[in-house]
């Protein structure tokens, strides 16, 4: 039976996707980014800042699925997060314009179980959201629990203490 696969399009580098603990995303659909067993990033070689040498739409690192958190980036409001990670160069691994699709490993000209992952660096999101990001604003972050929880986000209250 194949696993479920979030694919992503980045120009991205792996070191910055090791330093913040996964890749950083404009839009998805959370829960079923995190019901994903797999991620697999791609090379947005056209992007005129890309960060990376691969080629475009190149798959470059495989990453195991392990929560989808609010990003550290303003541009973008998740995080996929990953466990282990394997590094690899698959090529014409990407269609389309849309930065994410939901895909199978059966979609994939490689074997995941033949990867060799390896586990990801350890990454406090507190010091890489102060760091990186604007943090989060209280509406945003009741969006985020209301996710989490299946609950309303008036259903949540949120206390500060200085």
């Amino acid at each position: 039976m194949a696993d479920n696969v979030v694919s992503v399009f980045t120009f991205k580098s792996v070191e910055m996707i090791l330093e913040v603990g996964g890749p950083q995303l404009w839009t998805l659909d959370r829960v079923r980014a995190k019901a994903c067993k797999y991620g697999v990033i791609c090379r947005n070689a056209h992007y005129p800042d890309v960060e990376g040498p691969e080629t475009h739409g190149s798959a470059f690192m495989i990453g195991k699925v392990s929560d989808v958190v609010p990003s550290t980036e303003p541009d973008g409001p998740w995080l996929i997060l990953f466990s282990e990670y394997a590094l690899c160069s698959v090529g014409n691994q990407w269609e389309g314009r849309n930065p994410v699709r939901f895909r199978t490993t059966d979609d994939y000209d490689f074997d995941f179980k033949e990867l060799e992952f390896q586990p990801m660096p350890e990454v406090n999101a507190g010091e890489a959201a102060t760091l990186k990001g604007r943090g989060l604003t209280i509406a945003e972050a009741k969006a985020g629990l209301s996710l989490a929880f299946g609950v309303d986000p008036s259903a949540i209250e949120i206390t500060i203490r200085a």
